[in-house]
């Protein structure tokens, strides 16, 4: 509970792709996010991230927008966003944020090389790890 007794709820952040979606999750004080898990793509992926939310008393889903390098739509981004128009309707009362999320993936995976995490590793941890470069880059935005 925060000092005025209301109920602080959680932010999960998504990193959307084609096979995978790492997912993230900020501490309960919104300071810090963690990789939680990856969901593999398929017809119940949309689902599996609604019981995410709902086990984990999520406020605010951030889900990562990739943008090209210039800050231009491009493909993935259509993609990511007809992936948003499944998940809204099963996220009644939870606010949805488009975040940048430009160089992400390349940050999570030098950072795994960096802590000597084996290649075959990295495939199953890289997209978590991104998702919580994401949602660390916006709970960061939230302190300012």
């Amino acid at each position: 509970m925060s000092s005025d007794g209301s109920e602080k709820r959680r932010v999960l952040c998504l990193d959307v792709g084609s096979r995978r979606i790492g997912v993230a999750l900020g501490d309960p004080l919104g300071y810090t996010a963690q990789p939680l898990t990856v969901v593999f793509r398929g017809p119940d992926d949309a689902s599996q991230i609604r019981d995410l939310v709902s086990e984990h008393d999520v406020a605010t889903v951030v889900v990562g927008l990739p943008l090209a390098l210039s800050g231009q739509v491009g493909p993935a981004v259509k993609r990511t966003r007809k992936f948003i128009d499944t998940l809204l309707p099963l996220l009644a009362g939870v606010e949805l944020v488009e975040w940048d999320e430009r160089m992400t993936t390349t940050a999570a995976e030098r950072a795994l090389i960096e802590g000597g995490v084996r290649r075959a590793q990295r495939k199953n941890l890289i997209d978590a790890v991104a998702a919580s470069l994401i949602l660390q880059s916006y709970l960061g935005s939230l302190q300012r």
